[in-house]
């Protein structure tokens, strides 16, 4: 029915190539932050190498472990391509970088791990730039993206081949419950109850939902933490934007309250400490203490999508390819009926015109500037 969506209680780790070298295994496996050295005018010591680790560390922490993760892949793709095409991929050459472009645009000769390759969107090509951006700043370079021969094929295929950003359907209210009803009364239910609720309640991203610990500075990787008080549930996040805290309420009755939700999973879980999310054994009747994927959440959304028989007149591909973890986001901005201002503040958008490209169904026409302007 629904392959590739059993549970996993891993979290990847990413290695993100960085160094001065062009060898295709030292670009793969080294490690984050590895370019940061001690100068060569300046005398080792111990000290001084543990402030270089820390350093280290720090590099790694200026981005989430998925983009960490897609600009390695992005770099790894045009080393590859680069020697397929007899080049070097270092020093940065904006002439080979454009001819690059055109290529992931066109689709016109083998990728490196295909026998054919088919044309990327814009933003894939555009995330690949940026990828390889990153990756030229990591190695010492400086790549212009604003160099003619870039510039020009890039707004080239992006006037040639942009198209509408594709949405993900949004989980409405009568969607959410559907979905929720679906799941089981075990550990593991009562996880994914939560889950869904709360992420569906907070309009939070799903990397935000398993970056949760029950208290500040539990783990190391957290992403935030929680407080449970009578009226609901303030979650404080560090998320894309900064630091922000998210309001949730109770709801009007237990069976179907993020808040309560929440609260029986950590009771009958025994959690008290670290991460909120955790996997389960197989029985579903014992909580681990490895924090979950935050793919789980994207799998379990599709899972209950189809097990509740949300767009059951589509076949089941199409299905699964309407729904991901931003369907939760898109549904709070869709179906709470409130003052846009409070769902921008949710969903932590700087800007209102952010949060209206989740609004799935609203009144387009609610302010009228033709009828204002006088005719």
């Amino acid at each position: 029915m629904l392959s590739g969506m059993s549970e996993t209680t891993e979290k990847s780790s990413s290695d993100v190539p960085i160094g001065p070298s062009s060898n295709e295994d030292n670009e793969r496996n080294r490690p984050d932050g590895e370019a940061l050295s001690l100068p060569s005018f300046v005398a080792g010591s111990g000290t001084l190498d543990r402030l270089v680790d820390t350093a280290r560390d720090y590099a790694r922490a200026a981005a989430s472990d998925n983009t960490l993760k897609a600009y390695a892949k992005d770099w790894a793709h045009f080393a590859r391509w680069c020697r397929m095409k007899g080049a070097e991929p270092l020093p940065p050459s904006p002439e080979m970088i454009g001819l690059y472009l055109a290529d992931l645009a066109s689709g016109s000769g083998p990728s490196p791990s295909q026998s054919a390759s088919r044309p990327l969107s814009v933003s894939t090509i555009d995330r690949r730039l940026s990828g390889l951006a990153w990756n030229y700043a990591q190695r010492g370079f400086f790549l212009d993206r604003k160099n003619r021969h870039i510039a020009t094929v890039l707004a080239g295929i992006k006037r040639k081949h942009a198209r509408p950003p594709v949405q993900k359907e949004a989980i409405l209210a009568e969607d959410i419950l559907a979905m929720v009803a679906t799941l089981p009364f075990d550990l593991r239910g009562l996880r994914d109850r939560a889950i869904l609720l709360l992420g569906y309640a907070g309009g939070l991203r799903r990397s935000e939902i398993v970056s949760l610990d029950v208290h500040k500075d539990d783990t190391p990787d957290s992403g935030g933490w929680i407080e449970i008080f009578e009226k609901g549930a303030l979650l404080t996040l560090n998320a894309k934007t900064g630091w922000r805290g998210v309001e949730i309420g109770r709801g009007s009755k237990d069976q179907t309250c993020p808040v309560h939700a929440l609260e029986q999973w950590l009771h009958f879980a025994k959690i008290d400490f670290g991460p909120v999310f955790v996997g389960t054994s197989r029985d579903g009747k014992r909580a681990s203490e490895t924090r979950l994927n935050d793919k789980h959440v994207a799998r379990l959304i599709k899972r209950t999508v189809l097990d509740a028989g949300i767009r059951s007149e589509l076949p089941e591909k199409e299905r699964l390819a309407l729904f991901s973890g931003h369907s939760l986001r898109a549904g709070l901005a869709s179906s709470a009926e409130v003052d846009e201002r409070y769902v921008q503040k949710q969903l932590g958008h700087a800007s209102a015109e952010m949060t209206r490209r989740y609004q799935r169904r609203r009144d387009r026409f609610r302010v009228n500037l033709t009828k204002a302007a006088g005719l």
